[in-house]
């Protein structure tokens, strides 16, 4: 029994150097607007953080929550929309000590200028913060309304960042013509190694704009690991400290240097741990970036 409890604690020490050494070497790219470094692999809340009050639901959501923290991200997003995300968010971190370190990301996504203020005070209750990181309006509902009202925040510091979103690529010519009026700090959009709608101008325009990219759907709602599923990992993918098909496709996205910030969703630890390793090491140029195209499509 002492060998084991032996073992257990030098495992424990094990994954906690892991963790210490991923946050001392994540990378880290500039909010354009204020310099401000960030993480470029964050966390996403759908599906994953609606859950219930019962300590069995939320157990495995704060371990997800201080892995991140150890692994050096920071950025977490989420939605009135996402059900009870916000306020899962709100009490899971609510006692952690490092709870004023994370960036918290929302969003406003309803009609009219009250409803749209009610609505961003309640989710800065649910999520426990007197100032909120980022604001956004999510799938671009109502957005001149909205951004009246946020921009008139952030000269409050009530919020640091504004945005705007959207999941779909048919929304992405839309977003470019906002990003060139310069009237976000933000854009959030979908990009994947399967779709990449985005390369053909939204991500050049945000970079040359100076606003910042969040990446929403990295796997494509999870095809991409249909797709290659019992498959092997490539041998050159280690040429870009590539570990796992997570790995793979997030570090496809981060190899574009308009991206700050990806937000894979997950309520495992194990796959919260895999998805922040993408921030790590190697990443693809131009020709890694082809090169794994073109194995994926001999699958």
């Amino acid at each position: 029994m002492q060998t084991i409890g032996a073992l257990s604690a030098a495992a424990l020490l094990n994954r906690e150097d892991s963790m210490a050494e991923n946050q001392q070497i994540m990378l880290q790219r500039n909010i354009p607007v204020t310099n401000e470094k960030l993480p470029v692999v964050g966390l996403g809340s759908w599906i994953q953080f609606d859950v219930g009050t019962s300590p069995a639901e939320r157990k495995e959501l704060t371990r997800v929550l201080v892995a991140m923290h150890q692994s050096g991200g920071r950025l977490i997003d989420s939605s009135p929309m996402y059900g009870q995300a916000e306020e899962v968010i709100g009490d899971l971190t609510a006692d952690l000590e490092f709870k004023n370190k994370l960036f918290y990301a929302t969003k406003v996504w309803t009609t009219g200028k009250q409803a749209g203020i009610d609505q961003m005070n309640e989710s800065f209750r649910k999520m426990g913060r007197k100032t909120m990181d980022l604001m956004q309006v999510h799938n671009l509902q109502d957005w001149q309304t909205h951004l009246k009202t946020l921009r008139a925040w952030k000269e409050e510091g009530k919020v640091r960042y504004i945005g705007i979103t959207h999941y779909t690529a048919s929304a992405h010519a839309q977003l470019e013509e906002i990003v060139k009026s310069k009237a976000v700090d933000f854009v959030q959009f979908n990009y994947s190694i399967k779709v990449r709608n985005a390369e053909k101008s939204l991500l050049k325009t945000a970079h040359d704009h100076g606003v910042a990219v969040i990446i929403n759907e990295p796997f494509d709602s999870g095809s991409l690991f249909k797709l290659v599923k019992g498959k092997e990992l490539p041998a050159w993918s280690a040429e870009y400290d590539i570990k796992s098909w997570a790995q793979y496709f997030l570090k496809y996205i981060l190899a574009n240097q308009a991206v700050n910030c990806v937000i894979p969703g997950t309520s495992d630890e194990k796959h919260l741990l895999d998805n922040m390793g993408a921030g790590n090491g190697k990443l693809p140029d131009k020709a890694g970036q082809l090169k794994m195209i073109k194995y994926l499509e001999t699958i």
